[in-house]
């Protein structure tokens, strides 16, 4: 057992366990296709724009580069952007435009999840169900999400963003080490640090700190996939009761690393997408949001974070903007 009651032995009936403690099945209809995102509605968004006095605005996004933090897993690698007009064409006049016209264009390839992004609700099974207990084989095909595709967010999330630095108020010089399992109460004490609340609608931004070493001057090493600070597996029910519509973090995979159980593979993904419906981002960069609300002490934001609306897609890149 850990301090927090985990056996590391069991992760499957932990995973069940909090699967049926906070299952949201069910709770916007049968056919829902948005989860956790239903929790901002428009009186939401009208309390968040006036969050807004200062006009600072802040994206959220690392760069989209080949000098990115994939290696290759299950062949997601950094973006390849290619030129496909350039000015050397241009000035010799070989593009075919009248009158002197020029101009360049370029192409990218990337898989939707390389960089900064949202998981969508087709991403993450629990034994062969998808969210609200749909029949994984016939939600996602080789066709894509049939269902829930990414599309269906690309309006609705924007609202009230509140950060919790949890590298500035627990860990040290700013920052959680790896392994860190930022558990319920961490949460709670830091956003009473910050003087702020988390509630019903919220898009919750979680720095660790992880990103902030990388940008230092450590390199990428094993920022993909490898040990990183991140919620406890714990968290589930503070995720659940706190009626969040979606949490976002500084590390590429949302958990700590290594996972709290024996040769598991991200068991919290398990609870919060399929059965929570709730909205996962990773890989955000907080770092110059959260020097700006360590300076003014104001850590709510208006939040503007919609998905590359991609049909069928299971989880795509995204330019979140913070306004303060």
């Amino acid at each position: 057992m850990t301090a927090g009651g985990i056996d590391r032995a069991d992760p499957e009936a932990a995973i069940a366990e909090a699967a049926r403690k906070y299952s949201n099945w069910g709770r916007w209809g049968e056919d829902d296709v948005r989860g956790t995102v239903n929790l901002i509605d428009g009186a939401a968004r009208v309390r968040a724009a006036a969050l807004v006095r200062r006009g600072a605005a802040f994206s959220l996004s690392m760069r989209f580069q080949n000098d990115g933090p994939q290696k290759g897993w299950r062949r997601r690698v950094n973006p390849v952007h290619t030129m496909t007009d350039t000015g050397t064409e241009a000035a010799l006049g070989t593009q075919g435009f009248p009158h002197g016209f020029g101009g360049a264009d370029d192409v990218i390839f990337m898989p939707l999840q390389c960089a900064t992004q949202w998981d969508g609700l087709g991403h993450i099974f629990d034994h062969g169900r998808a969210w609200n207990g749909r029949d994984a084989a016939r939600v996602v095909t080789s066709e894509g999400d049939r269902v829930t595709g990414i599309e269906h967010l690309a309006a609705p999330v924007t609202g009230r963003g509140v950060l919790l630095d949890v590298g500035r108020a627990v860990g040290e010089d700013g920052e959680l080490p790896d392994g860190f399992a930022v558990t319920e109460e961490h949460l709670a004490a830091t956003a009473d640090a910050h003087g702020v609340t988390v509630g019903r609608g919220d898009i919750v931004c979680v720095r660790t700190g992880q990103l902030a070493r990388v940008r230092r001057g450590e390199g990428w090493g094993d920022y993909a996939g490898g040990p990183a600070p991140g919620l406890s597996f714990t968290t589930a029910g503070w995720l659940h009761r706190t009626e969040i519509a979606a949490i976002a973090t500084d590390t590429w995979g949302f958990e700590v690393r290594p996972n709290e159980f024996d040769g598991a593979f991200q068991p919290l993904h398990q609870v919060v997408i399929p059965h929570l419906g709730l909205l996962v981002g990773e890989m955000w960069d907080l770092d110059e949001l959260a020097a700006d609300c360590a300076a003014d002490g104001v850590y709510e934001f208006l939040l503007t974070a919609a998905p590359l609306p991609v049909t069928g897609a299971v989880g795509a890149p995204v330019n979140p903007i913070a306004l303060k």
